[in-house]
């Protein structure tokens, strides 16, 4: 099965050329079935090998670029966390036909959360704040800088893009109202904090409703703690976000930052996946749509 492209510079990517890299740089693999897993990844295309393993092919030169850095710090990550994130266990380097590093790592069970969904999403959103408080406590040491580690103000000029792009979508009058507050919220006190970036429902897989794994790590580093709130938009619905804001210890600055950080994903992301990406298109548009809608409610 061939990976549908999403990039300008992407390459081919399919079955028949999974098993060759497996057979060429992993032979003691080589005789394990490849399946693909799923269509909405946008940095990365995954096939599950056998029943234990997964392969991870980036769909980009940047996101080749977070391979070695997962397996660098995921291993060390790893045991200060509540719950499963993904175990490297075979780096592989460029090969046939295929331009970047890429990884075989440990398959985890579970399935991505429904975006919104409104059953028991309170337990939810507290597994979601223990995770990113966890995180947010790792002793930065020499850690990298996140792929989101910017201030809210080096985003506007491609926030503003975005708005023009998309006023024949969306309420741009009230986004960039919305935008406009984010951009007023004082900013971060403190060092820099380990944070994912990119708490999205095809980031985490769940089981009976609770959180069991996060499970992309190509946004990880060091940046502001507030950026790991978008997962009230991303994942929860209306009635679980005050449940995750308060089991997240969020004050009202912090909030607004992270307002400011899911709209700004959702605005670039809505722009950039609409014509390539239905599901991230459509998960951007919800979150749009859960933004401005509190904001109505608390205006």
């Amino acid at each position: 099965m061939s990976a549908g492209r999403m990039h300008a510079d992407e390459p081919g990517i399919d079955d028949s050329l999974v098993q060759r890299l497996i057979t060429a740089q992993f032979p003691r693999w080589s005789g394990l079935p490849v399946e693909r897993v799923g269509v909405a990844g946008t940095s990365n295309v995954m096939y599950r090998l056998g029943e234990d393993l997964v392969v991870r092919l980036p769909r980009t030169a940047g996101s080749a670029d977070d391979t070695a850095k997962e397996h660098h710090w995921l291993p060390r990550l790893a045991p200060s966390l509540p719950v499963a994130i993904p175990v490297p266990l075979g780096a592989g380097v460029p090969g046939e036909g295929y331009p970047w590093p890429w990884s075989v790592y440990a398959w985890i069970d579970g399935t991505c959360p429904t975006v919104g969904d409104t059953a028991e999403a309170a337990p939810l959103a507290q597994d979601l704040a223990r995770f990113a408080d966890a995180l947010h406590r790792v002793d930065p040491g020499d850690g990298p800088p996140s792929y989101r580690s910017e201030t809210l103000a080096a985003r506007d000029f491609e926030v503003r893009a975005a708005l023009t792009d998309l006023s024949a979508e969306i309420d741009t009058g009230a986004a960039a109202r919305v935008w406009e507050a984010a951009l007023r919220a004082p900013a971060p006190t403190g060092p820099p904090v380990w944070i994912h970036a990119d708490l999205q429902p095809g980031n985490m897989l769940t089981a009976d409703g609770r959180l069991t794994a996060v499970i992309d790590f190509g946004c990880l580093g060091l940046g502001d703690a507030a950026v790991d709130l978008i997962a009230a938009w991303y994942v929860l619905p209306a009635g679980a976000r005050e449940t995750f804001r308060v089991a997240a210890a969020a004050d009202d600055a912090a909030w607004a930052r992270g307002i400011g950080w899911a709209l700004s994903i959702a605005l670039m992301e809505l722009q950039y996946y609409r014509g390539t990406n239905a599901f991230m298109a459509d998960t951007a548009r919800h979150v749009i749509a859960e933004i401005l809608a509190d904001q109505r409610q608390r205006a």
